[in-house]
C-alpha cells in the first residue's frame, strides 16, 4: 500500500525528516500526552490527537516512512539536511517516481489485514498512553499524598529486681496500616470491604525483643525507632515508645532513683553497734552500725539505688529498733539488772508545755 497524503506529518510531530526513530517515538510520546482528549480539553485536542497518531503510525513503520517520503518529495539534499519538494511546483524538476500518480491498484482500499494492523496499532498506542498517563498521575499522587506511620505507646511491668540488674521482654505488638485490599477506602464496589469490613485498616502482630538496662527508673520510656505504624506512600514509620512500670516490693519503696528500705534491729545491736547484712537487690551488702544508734536513724548506701540520666541513685537504709517476740528468763533477768543499774532517765526532758 502506497502512503498517499499531503499532511506534513514531520511538521505535526516536530521532527525533521532526517530524525531517528527514537526522537520520532518521544516526540510522539510527549505530544500524545500534551494532546490526549482525557488530558487536554480543548476544543480541537481531538483532531490534534487523531493527527499526531496517524503521524506517528507512519513515521514509526520504515516501509511505510519510506513511501510516504517518495509521495511527498521528501528526499536528502546532503548528508545532514532533508528537502522537501512537490509535484505542484512547476519550476521544480522531480524524479519520476516521486510524482508520478498512483495506479488505480495503489489507490485501492487497505487491505483487511492492514486495517487490523491499523486498528491494533491504535489501540496499542492509545493503551500505552493511557498506561502512561496513569503512572504518572498515581506517582503524582502518591507524592503528594506521603504519610509518616504513627507512633505505638504501651506499658510493660518489671519487678524491682529486674529494673536493678536489667532483663528482657519480648512484646507482641500490634501495628496498624491501611487495609491491602482496599487501601483505606473502605469501599469497593460500593460494598464494605471484605478483608477489614469496612474499617479500612489491617493489623497485624510482631514480636519484638525489648533491652531493659540495668538501673533504669521508675515510669522511664525506652524508645525503638521504625517500630510504630508503617509510613504511606513512602511515608517513615512511626516510633515505639514503652513505658517501663516497676512493680511494687514488699521491703522496698522506691523516691525517684533512690530505693528505700526499713530494717529492724536488736537493742544490744542498737547500743554497741557492729556489722549487719543488708539484702539489697543486687546482693547483700555490710553496714556497720555506729554505737548507740537510735531507732528511726537513716544510712545512706551510694550507687545502690535506680539509673537516671546516667547518673545512679542511692539506697536509703532507716533502722527500727525492735524487741524479739519472745524472751528467756535469764534475758528478762538481765533486763532487770540492767533496770537497777541505769541513772539515766531518758524522759527528764519532757514538759507539760
Amino acid at each position: 500500500m502506497v502512503i498517499k497524503s499531503r499532511k506534513n506529518y514531520y511538521e505535526i510531530l516536530g521532527v525533521t525528516p532526517d530524525s531517528e526513530a527514537g526522537e520520532i517515538k518521544s516526540a510522539y510520546r510527549r505530544l500524545a500526552r500534551k494532546f490526549h482528549p482525557d488530558i487536554n480539553k480543548a476544543p480541537d485536542s481531538v483532531r490534534k490527537f487523531k493527527d499526531i497518531l496517524e503521524a506517528y503510525e507512519v513515521l514509526a513503520d520504515e516501509i511505510k516512512r519510506k513511501q510516504y517520503n517518495m509521495v511527498n518529495g521528501f528526499y536528502k539534499t546532503s548528508k545532514s539536511s532533508y528537502k522537501t519538494e512537490y509535484k505542484t511546483n512547476p519550476q521544480h524538476k522531480t524524479n519520476e517516481s516521486f510524482t508520478k500518480e498512483p495506479s488505480a491498484e495503489e489507490q485501492e482500499a487497505p487491505t483487511s489485514d492492514n486495517e487490523i494492523y491499523r486498528k491494533k496499532f491504535f489501540k496499542d498506542s492509545i493503551n500505552s498512553i493511557l498506561d502512561e498517563i496513569t503512572r504518572s498521575h498515581y506517582s503524582q499522587k502518591q507524592q503528594k499524598n506521603i504519610k509518616n506511620g504513627d507512633d505505638i505507646n504501651t506499658d510493660i511491668s518489671i519487678s524491682l529486681e529486674e529494673a536493678i540488674n536489667g532483663t528482657e521482654r519480648i512484646l507482641n505488638i500490634m501495628h496498624k496500616e491501611l487495609c491491602p485490599n482496599c487501601r483505606g477506602r473502605k469501599f469497593i464496589n460500593g460494598s464494605k470491604c471484605s478483608v477489614c469490613e469496612g474499617s479500612g485498616e489491617f493489623t497485624s502482630h510482631k514480636k519484638i525483643t525489648v533491652k531493659i538496662p540495668k538501673g533504669i527508673k521508675n515510669n522511664a520510656k525506652l524508645r525503638i525507632l521504625n517500630e510504630g505504624n508503617p509510613g504511606f506512600n513512602g511515608g517513615k514509620s512511626g516510633t515505639l515508645y514503652i513505658t517501663v512500670k516497676i512493680e511494687k516490693h514488699s521491703n522496698f519503696e522506691i523516691d525517684g532513683a533512690n530505693i528505700l528500705y526499713k530494717i529492724p534491729i536488736t537493742p544490744f545491736e542498737a547500743v554497741l553497734g557492729g556489722k549487719i547484712e543488708i539484702p539489697a537487690l543486687s546482693g547483700k551488702i555490710n553496714l556497720i552500725l555506729p554505737a548507740m544508734t537510735h531507732s528511726g536513724q537513716k544510712f545512706r548506701l551510694s550507687n545502690q539505688g535506680l539509673k537516671t540520666n546516667g547518673k545512679f541513685g542511692d539506697m536509703i537504709v532507716t533502722v527500727e529498733i525492735q524487741l524479739p517476740n519472745k524472751l528467756s528468763n535469764e534475758e528478762i533477768k538481765m533486763y532487770e539488772k540492767l533496770k537497777k543499774m541505769s541513772q539515766t532517765n531518758i524522759r527528764g526532758n519532757i514538759t507539760n508545755d
